[in-house]
């Protein structure tokens, strides 16, 4: 996806305006949906939908699975700090994040220069999808892949936490869960501050009272 190319007209105008271009970065375990919920959430808001992992592996040339063969988890989370750092240079984006992609601090001064939404949901929850879901999933391979994703869970939830705004999902429909983020956003956002309905007075020098320019 081009981050340049037109967004769609948003059907929460005012919310966008509030945003006022801040990129919203969706963090969570794999199988959270954070492409599903990404794309309805980017057109309520007028915003453009972009895929970390998708952007990551137009830039390396290879799949994912391959950049993590080829050059291991820290030559792959390398790339990805480069990608997020790329995307941060863009606005009026949702992008759906890669699920380690809070493991390294550097990575966080890139997500905190928008919204960070962390869209959670119950450890069966998450195992249900990824074995649902037809894109090869490492963690799937695992002996015990129930107690690996506990162990993951574990070691993210305190990163994960450190995110603007969380989302705790159930068994709803990714349109719903954009819905919920869009009707907990106001909460995190400052209120634009209203002009005075007149002038302020101020004293000059002389002690004459005059009119403030603003």
């Amino acid at each position: 996806m081009d981050p340049s190319a037109p967004a769609p007209a948003p059907s929460h105008a005012a919310l966008a305006r509030r945003l006022q271009g801040l990129n919203v970065y969706l963090v969570g375990m794999m199988g959270a949906g954070k492409s599903a919920v990404g794309r309805p959430l980017a057109a309520a808001l007028g915003y453009r939908f972009l895929d970390a992992d998708a952007a990551l592996e137009q830039a390396a040339g290879r799949p994912i699975p391959t950049v993590f063969a080829e050059d291991g988890e820290e030559g792959f989370r390398q790339l990805e700090t480069a990608v997020l750092d790329r995307i941060a240079g863009f606005h009026s984006l949702v992008v759906a994040t890669g699920g380690g992609v809070v493991t390294r601090p550097v990575n966080w001064g890139h997500l905190h220069q928008g919204v960070v939404v962390w869209l959670d949901a119950p450890e069966t929850l998450l195992l249900a999808r990824l074995r649902a879901d037809p894109t090869p999933r490492p963690l799937l391979n695992d002996p015990d892949p129930a107690g690996r994703l506990t162990t993951l869970l574990a070691a993210r939830r305190p990163l994960y936490a450190q995110a603007d705004l969380q989302v705790l999902q159930g068994e709803s429909p990714p349109e719903a869960v954009a819905l919920q983020v869009l009707e907990a956003l106001p909460s995190i956002l400052r209120e634009q501050p209203s002009a005075p309905l007149r002038p302020a007075m101020l004293l000059d020098g002389a002690g004459q009272i005059t009119q403030s320019l603003n």
